[in-house]
This record gives structure tokens, sequence and C-alpha cells, in this order.
């Protein structure tokens, strides 16, 4: 399995033939470059033009864009409701998220999460290897709740996104270095992309992967 980041919040994960695209953006309105996309299945995790942006990828079969359990392509889907902000959505709305597996490994992508985790939620979320949080605040949980998110899951491996870059129109957005302060990271490792072939490769405790627009 691999992962690609395109930028803001958007991923490419990829297991032998199978594409799956989760919150593509404009990237008129977000400020950031997009490339044309090809894949099986897209994932929206809420209608906000920074993560639903649908028309930037082509050939795929299957849209999800609610809560619910799925299956396409061999990859298992499984939606979880949760909310844009701390009021239960009376805010910014509503935000599903993801639990994908896929390749025998578990991804999860929390889109646009804007308050910490129920024990309902962490239950539904399960087991997970990969969890891709939003960490830039002000839209979403800030750096520190994130911090707080990712011990609630306890993942194997940690993926930043939603935070500010040269570029980004969204104003208000707090940088990567925060979070990884947060975490006691450095963020000197990114990487282009994050590849497994095998569980041996997971490590014991949770380890935070910083990976660049491609």
């Amino acid at each position: 399995m691999e992962i690609r980041y395109l930028g803001w919040s958007a991923f490419k994960i990829i297991h032998e033939q199978t594409v799956v695209i989760i919150d593509p953006f404009d990237p008129d309105k977000v400020g950031l470059p997009w490339e044309k996309q090809s894949a099986d299945i897209v994932c929206v995790t809420h209608n906000h033009f920074d993560h639903n942006y649908v028309e930037g990828v082509e050939g795929f079969g299957k849209l999800i864009n609610s809560p619910g359990e799925y299956e396409a392509e061999g990859v298992n889907v499984f939606g979880i409701l949760s909310f844009h902000d701390e009021k239960q959505g009376r805010e910014r709305g509503f935000n599903t998220m993801y639990r994908l597996e896929m390749g025998g490994f578990c991804v999860a992508h929390l889109g646009d999460l804007g308050t910490k985790l129920t024990q309902d939620q962490v239950e539904d979320l399960g087991s997970v290897d990969v969890l891709i949080i939003p960490v830039g605040g002000k839209y979403t949980i800030n750096y520190e709740t994130a911090a707080e998110v990712v011990a609630q899951i306890e993942p194997a491996l940690v993926i930043p996104c939603h935070y500010q870059v040269p570029g980004v129109k969204i104003e208000g957005i707090d940088p990567l270095e925060k979070f990884l302060e947060e975490m006691g990271e450095t963020g000197e490792l990114a990487r282009k992309k994050l590849k497994l072939t095998s569980r041996s490769q997971l490590p014991d405790e949770t380890e935070v992967v910083v990976l660049v627009k491609s």
C-alpha cells in the first residue's frame, strides 16, 4: 500500500491497481496547484470547497460522501459521523471520518474534525495503522487537540494535514511546526510517499510521518 499527499487534506491511497482519493480541493480557492487525478473511489468528508472538488478526479466508479459501510474494488470503507466544530455541527456542519481497510492495513482520515472524539467514535475507528489528522486549527482541531486525539486512537503512524503552507489562501491556520513540537518531532524526515508492504514495518510506538505534496 502506498500513500501520497496531494496537498491540504487530499490524499491518494494505492493498493495494487486500486486508487482511492480522499478530499480533493479546489485549487483556485485553496491556492495550491491541483493536477487532474484518476481514481476508482473518491471519499469526501464534507461538502466544502477545500474537500469536495470531485471534478478534479476522473474515472471513479464510486463516490462516498456520508456515514455508512461500503465496499468497492476490494476496499472496505466505514464512514463515521463527527462534527466540524465544537457545537455539534451547528456552526460548520457535519464531517465524516473514514476508516479504510485495504492491502492488509487500516487507514483513518479524520477530515475536518472539530472536536475530540467520543468513546463511541474511538471504538468505531478501531485499531488504526495510519492516522491522517488535521492540525492547523481555526476550522478544525488545533495542534494541541490533535495530539490528544492521537493519544485517543494510538495509531502506529500519524500523517498531519490541513496546516498553513506558502500559497494557501485560507488565513489563520497554524503551521505544521506547532504540531511537530507538541508531538516531540522535528519533521526532518519528510518524504514523498509512505509505502507499506509488511506489518513488520509498523513501529511499536506512535510515530509522525510528514509527507510533502507530490
